[in-house]
């Protein structure tokens, strides 16, 4: 194999996390040369099938991660998801292994307490109000502060899971089961969020590499039980709130520190830019770069890990993408309709290949790009309802 680095052996890298978005990392990553290892709890996930070798295990058993990597012993450890156990990152870190972009900036961001009280007690970003609970006594006494409605959030977790609105008293049991039920990990621990009004909200993508910092045009956002279902690039916005945006991005990404891509989440107000959430890694709204931009998020997070220049990003097309889930749970399945999707002008296909189905479960994603964000959000929307999710389950078992 050949590297991208002049030396002798291929770049080894370990994948933390093998969906959909691990995917398209493990490719990017193969164009450049790199030896891929993929990782998950599950057989068959997306990105292990396209990496040249996997292993299946529950990351948060921290013996078992150290075993794998001290097998491997790969020049890179790349995590793609929040459920891992960091400490044992901390300790490889500490060791000499390398970890994207940092194992402080995946140990901080994976705690939803530890990096809102960076962005608001440290570094006096704009957030939401909040508070903590790790009882239902605690969480009641904690919305009564905060008032209602507001948001309740397991403090680990990914895909929106487990967040809920909280309009009313007696709407908080039920929000503080469906945080225990979603969380990832044995936390306990809820945040609850002032529900801010806001105009809109985004994810400006925020490249670190060995050239500096750069910055992806903003991708507007909408999301339902607090999962992504559609994204847009670019979202339209002033000067003063990208310069707002971009302050407030460059500022948390310096801390964490690393090279790579973070996915920092923002609202746009009224009072002005407020920080959400910040992810060291690409982000499920940027799939709508593989449409838009001369390099999607995946490519631009595989250069700077690898310590190659990133000096800007090129919007090559405005566009848009919609997530395609699952309705029903499904042993096995395909998909109906692709060819009446792709009769819609400027539409790309991704089908994740994920083995089972289950309710709400992401398998696959429509991009468009037109002439105008309004024109491809409508086309997305448009090829998206021509596919079908059917169930072959029973089809199989005759």
């Amino acid at each position: 194999m050949f590297g991208v680095t002049g030396q002798e052996k291929a770049i080894k890298m370990v994948l933390l996390g093998s969906g959909e978005l691990g995917k398209e990392v493990i490719i990017e990553a193969q164009r450049l040369g790199v030896e891929t290892i993929a990782i998950d709890r599950y057989p068959a996930a997306p990105a292990m099938q396209v990496a040249h070798r996997h292993y299946i295990m529950d990351m948060l058993d921290g013996i078992h991660l150290r075993e794998v990597i001290e097998t491997e012993k790969p020049d890179l450890i790349v995590p793609e998801i929040e459920a891992i156990a960091t400490e044992t990152l901390v300790e490889l870190e500490q060791e000499g292994y390398r970890i994207a972009p940092t194992a402080n900036a995946t140990q901080l961001t994976m705690d939803r307490e530890g990096i809102r009280r960076l962005a608001s007690e440290q570094l006096k970003l704009p957030t939401a109000g909040y508070a903590f609970a790790e009882s239902l006594d605690e969480l009641k006494q904690a919305v009564h502060k905060i008032g209602t409605p507001c948001v309740i959030k397991p403090l680990m977790s990914s895909s929106g899971k487990g967040q809920t609105v909280c309009r009313t008293e007696e709407e908080i049991e039920a929000s503080w089961q469906e945080a225990l039920k979603s969380g990832r990990g044995k936390s306990a621990r809820v945040i609850v969020e002032e529900f801010i009004t806001f105009d809109s909200e985004i994810t400006l993508m925020t490249v670190r590499s060995s050239s500096g910092t750069v910055f992806c045009p903003p991708i507007g956002h909408k999301q339902q039980d607090g999962d992504y279902i559609q994204s847009w690039q670019p979202h339209p916005m002033s000067e003063g709130q990208i310069r707002e945006a971009e302050d407030i991005a460059k500022k948390i990404t310096d801390h964490l520190g690393g090279f790579g891509v973070f996915g920092v989440e923002l609202f746009l107000t009224r009072q002005g830019v407020y920080f959400s959430e910040v992810s060291p890694r690409p982000h499920d709204t940027g799939m709508v770069t593989m449409a838009t931009q001369d390099l999607s998020e995946f490519a631009l997070h595989v250069r700077a890990i690898l310590g190659l220049p990133v000096d800007k990003v090129t919007l090559t097309s405005p566009g848009a993408s919609q997530a395609v889930k699952s309705a029903s749970d499904m042993e096995s399945y395909l998909f109906e309709g692709a060819e009446q999707a792709l009769q819609t002008p400027g539409t790309q296909l991704r089908l994740f290949g994920k083995p089972t189905a289950s309710i709400g479960r992401r398998l696959a994603v429509v991009l468009n790009k037109a002439e105008d964000v309004e024109a491809a959000k409508q086309q997305v929307a448009e090829a998206a309802s021509k596919l079908n999710i059917k169930n072959t389950e029973s089809v199989e078992n005759k």
